[in-house]
Parts: structure tokens; sequence; C-alpha cells
């Protein structure tokens, strides 16, 4: 039987077409919301103001599980490195100039996210239980902000509709291991 008829195996996670498919739906969620007239200018700064708090909350703890990985799995970090300084610019971006929650440089592997965020990670003892955890974490995270991008203003909704979409594809890269 020729190759091209037989099924690949399945793989866990999201699908490719299912990725793009919440990424695109993200994408026009934003669009949608940018499109829409908010109250006033000091009620969008305040609500943007506290969106982008929480989120750059969200991101350090992300930052604080990946580092928590690393730190139990060094080996990993050739796989989880790029992914890693994707979500440390997430929080410098959701800061905005302010201090990020991690500002040691990423080649250490080890930050200084919020103290709830190193104290509480817990890594399983095999690695790729290890990494399912990280690909869980951002997959969740990715959900809430999406679900966030209707109340959001413009400007926060373009860039949570970025960076949920960048979280989707990490939780993908995740569940693909090293092929």
């Amino acid at each position: 039987m020729p190759s091209y008829l037989i099924a690949p195996p399945h793989r866990p996670g999201p699908g490719r077409r299912s990725l793009l498919a919440g990424a695109a739906g993200v994408a026009s969620a934003a669009l949608l919301t940018g499109c829409t007239a908010g109250s006033g200018a000091d009620g969008r700064a305040s609500a943007a103001r506290r969106l982008r708090a929480r989120a750059a909350e969200d991101s350090a703890e992300l930052l604080g599980r990946y580092d928590a990985v690393l730190a139990a799995h060094p080996s990993l970090a050739g796989r989880l490195g790029p992914l890693r300084a994707e979500v440390k610019q997430h929080a410098e971006a959701f800061a905005e100039g302010r201090a990020p929650a991690s500002a040691s440089p990423s080649a250490s592997g080890r930050g200084a996210p919020a103290p709830s965020a190193s104290a509480s990670p817990s890594v399983p003892s095999d690695p790729e239980k290890a990494v399912s955890g990280l690909a869980k974490a951002e997959r969740e995270l990715a959900d809430r902000r999406g679900a966030a991008l209707v109340d959001a203003p413009p400007a926060e909704a373009r860039l949570l509709a970025s960076v949920a979409a960048a979280g989707a594809a990490h939780a993908y890269l995740l569940t693909e291991g090293d092929k």
C-alpha cells in the first residue's frame, strides 16, 4: 500500500487547522473590538491600565513556570529557551516601560518573577510531563486572553490578540515534541 494512503498517527493537542482557526478568531475579535466606541477617555485609560497590569502579572507567572521547568530540567533549554524569551517579551510589552516582572537576563535561566509565581510552580520529574504542563498553562492563558478581547480597549485588544495567538502557537509547539 502506498505510504500516502496511510494516516499519520494522532498526536495529542490541537491540530494545525484548529490552531490557525483559533488564531484567526482571536484576530477577528481584536479587529471588531478595535472598532467599537468605548466610554470616556478616563474610563478607557483606567481599563487599559488594569488590563495591562493583569496581563503583565499573567506573563510573569508563566515566565516563572518556564524558569522552574528549566531549573529542574536544564536539558530542555534548547527547546524552551526561545519560547521563554518570547514570554519575557510579552511581560515587558504589557508592563509599558515599568520594570518588567523578570529583569534578569534570559541566559541565566532564572528570572525574578513575582513572589507568588516563583514560590508556587511544582515541576514534574519527568521532562515530558513538565513540558505538557507548560503547554497546558500556555493554552489556558491564551484562552483567557482571547476571552478578554471582548471588553478590551482597541490598543490592548490588538496586543492581547497577538500575545494570545503566540501563546496558542507555543502550546502547539510544546505538544509537537522534538521533531
